[in-house]
């Protein structure tokens, strides 16, 4: 086998590959045995196929069984003889496969060149100030008090705005087309009603009924409903008003244990201090692996980025889904979705080369031990055993990412450790 290797770009190589003849022949003929012994072909007994026949009658197969065998060989032979290793699997074209020729190809793929990522004692980060505002905790009292609002049946008045009405609602369209609700319970200026709606709503009381026509605009955001007119009735069963606790030691023990308002109050300052450290530690981690990443000399392997971008593409359907909403309805550009996330998926990119060079360089390992710990902390977040999560990865191949995941989550470490950081 003879190959050359050419630098398209300094991540991107180009392998061009020829397989000398004599080798391809001598595996067609093993194939061809192989489909001689196995294939039925009317008028000869299984087994008893001769070798011409089955090699006439099913070349085009025995090429690409061929070519399946013999391609991906030569590729990993031509790697490790160079000592070149690959982001993502070889894309193979210029394909040329025949009986007494050599098998010749070209094979491209990306790669990451060695790179230093210098002295992180260098690295200066300024930590965000993880203070708690003077009126943070009234906020957050105010917010508790607002989930624990009462919705009372209102007497004596009509809907006014901010009221809840418990209603029957028929929807008919331009076209013809109707459904009906019973039992509605809706807002009156609830973020989610159409233009228009809450404005026919108010003054109503219990008992009445009301028939009223809304226009959506052009750039209404749901294409479907955009410049078209729905026709809505409405029939008022209930008219309800929220109503605020008052904030006393009541409400504590009413949102949790807590024996008074003053013990609630310390608990909220205590979480929201926590949640003030944890979120200036995160910026910090944000920050030093900008600096990490702005380090690279080299354009990023762009089947990297690529895959980033699908990830989170398909993270963010994952959640919608979670949130009961598929995703092919939610009105969604997805094209668009996807190419706002080339900035931050560089980013990540980035910051991973960096920490796989800084580990190597500073000789960061992961034990078996450490994986074990980790598969233990997974099952536990799954409700599973630790045996069941092991032989779920190895199965899916994910034990090498699990290893890479943890030896970056250290490199980072590290890196913090050295790293300077001011506090503001």
């Amino acid at each position: 086998m003879t190959h050359t290797l050419v630098d398209v770009s300094e991540t991107r190589k180009q392998l061009s590959i020829e397989i000398p003849a004599d080798v391809v022949t001598a595996s067609i003929t093993r194939v061809t045995r192989s489909y001689a012994k196995s294939a039925r072909v009317p008028g000869f007994r299984p087994g008893k196929v001769p070798a011409t026949v089955a090699r006439q009658r099913f070349k085009e197969q025995i090429l690409q069984d061929v070519a399946r065998e013999l391609v991906p060989r030569a590729v990993d032979e031509a790697l490790q003889e160079r000592g070149v290793e690959p982001v993502d699997s070889p894309n193979v074209n210029d394909f040329s496969i025949d009986e007494g020729k050599p098998l010749a190809f070209t094979a491209t793929f990306e790669t990451v060149p060695e790179f230093e990522v210098g002295d992180v004692t260098s690295i200066l980060i300024q930590q965000p100030a993880s203070d708690v505002a003077p009126d943070a905790v009234e906020t957050a009292l105010q917010q508790l008090r607002e989930r624990a609002a009462r919705f009372e049946p209102v007497e004596g008045r009509p809907a006014v705005d901010g009221d809840t009405l418990v209603a029957d609602i028929e929807r008919k369209e331009a076209t013809g087309e109707s459904d009906k609700h019973e039992g509605v319970t809706l807002v009156i200026g609830g973020a989610g009603n159409p233009p228009g709606f809450d404005a026919n709503l108010v003054g109503l009381s219990a008992g009445e009924q009301k028939t009223f026509t809304i226009h959506f605009a052009e750039d209404y955001p749901v294409p479907q409903l955009a410049n078209t007119d729905v026709a809505y009735t409405v029939l008022v069963k209930e008219v309800r008003q929220r109503v605020l606790p008052e904030v006393d030691d009541e409400f504590a023990k009413d949102v949790g244990d807590f024996e008074s308002l003053d013990a609630l109050r310390t608990r909220i300052l205590a979480d929201l201090s926590q949640e003030a450290a944890t979120s200036a530690q995160r910026a910090v981690r944000s920050a030093l692996l900008t600096q990490l990443a702005q380090r690279i000399p080299f354009e990023l392997p762009t089947s990297l980025v690529e895959r980033e971008m699908d990830r989170r593409l398909e993270e963010f359907a994952r959640r919608l889904m979670d949130q009961g909403i598929d995703p092919m309805k939610a009105g969604m550009d997805w094209t668009e979705f996807r190419n706002s996330q080339r900035q931050p998926a560089q980013d990540a990119v980035g910051s991973a080369i960096a920490l796989d060079q800084l580990a190597r360089r500073d000789q960061i390992s992961v034990d078996a031990d450490a994986v074990s710990t980790e598969i233990t902390r997974m099952a536990e977040a799954l409700q599973r055993t630790p045996e069941a999560v092991r032989a779920q990865l190895e199965k899916e191949g994910g034990i090498p990412r699990l290893i890479t995941g943890i030896r970056r989550e250290r490199a980072l470490e590290h890196a913090l450790g050295q790293a300077r950081i001011a506090t503001a």
